[in-house]
């Protein structure tokens, strides 16, 4: 009997116009578009009307990016989507089939914070761009990075950052550190983390593996993102990311391979779970 895939899209947008989320939402589409596969996916509206999904009610769940800090105010919605993570966490405890979760940007870095795995602080600048993600020794075996080079390219857009990984708490829960951001010798600071396995069913990263070129080009263009970018990074550095945007080596590369291969696999976990216990 063929499984249907119930899929969980949170905005954390809070209403601002995102290439990233109708980039998820493609990848969603186009996943329960394959042969063989069935299923359907709802979008909640996190942070404007405090939606969450109950977990019980889907099989993977898929967090966006979002502008503005991360770092915990006590807004009504706050409390209702830290519960979907400990849920989603306590779930997977407990149960045979489990519930799988993908975490992006600002989703990333709430769930540090919550879950305590990490600091997250301000950056002295913003780091925004076509970026190279460099793996750790654990992110060379991860397998949603198989195929994609060592460093592999990716949308960064952030004025906050994952440091300090508790690695004893991850231990606990099998975590690893996969990824960290470029190298920089004229600056003292510790490497950003870009990418942790929080458990065998739950990821989450930094940068924007849903990003594809037709929606950064788009944004690229806006008059108002040129003149930003020209003035805070220079026309080199504007000139330099249209031209990234053209590699098919650099962000669809990542588009094409993270989000896809994790949908893939949750669902073929799902099925093996569901005949196991049946």
């Amino acid at each position: 009997m063929q499984n249907t895939y119930k899929i969980a899209v949170l905005d954390l947008n809070a209403g601002n116009p995102n290439e990233g989320l109708r980039c998820i939402k493609e990848l969603v589409a186009e996943f329960l578009a394959k042969e063989g596969v069935q299923g359907n996916f709802d979008v909640f509206e996190v942070r404007l009307e405090a939606q969450v999904p109950q977990v019980e009610d889907y099989d993977i769940f898929i967090s966006s990016g979002g502008p503005g800090s991360p770092l915990i105010s006590g807004a009504a919605w706050e409390g209702k989507y830290f519960g979907m993570l400990d849920a989603i966490l306590h779930h997977n405890l407990s149960q045979p089939v489990k519930k799988h979760l993908f975490l992006i940007c600002h989703s990333f870095q709430l769930a540090c914070l919550h879950w305590d795995l990490a600091k997250v602080t301000k950056r002295r600048s913003t780091s925004f761009g076509i970026l190279p993600i460099y793996k750790t020794l654990s992110g060379q075996r991860e397998i949603l990075f198989e195929g994609l080079p060592d460093p592999f390219y990716a949308v960064d857009s952030r004025d906050y950052q994952v440091v300090g990984p508790h690695e004893w708490k991850l231990d606990t829960l099998d975590g690893k550190v996969l990824c960290r951001e470029k190298i920089r010798d004229h600056v003292p600071l510790e490497r950003a983390v870009m990418a942790i396995r929080f458990s065998k069913e739950i990821f989450g990263v930094q940068f924007h593996p849903e990003a594809d070129s037709v929606g950064m080009l788009h944004y690229f263009q806006r008059p108002d993102m040129r003149k930003k970018i020209v003035k805070h990074f220079g026309k080199k550095k504007y000139l330099e990311m249209i031209e990234h945007l053209d590699d098919d080596d650099k962000i669809m590369k990542t588009n094409h391979t993270i989000i896809p291969r994790f949908l893939q696999l949750g669902a073929e976990s799902i099925d093996r779970s569901k005949l196991i216990s049946a």
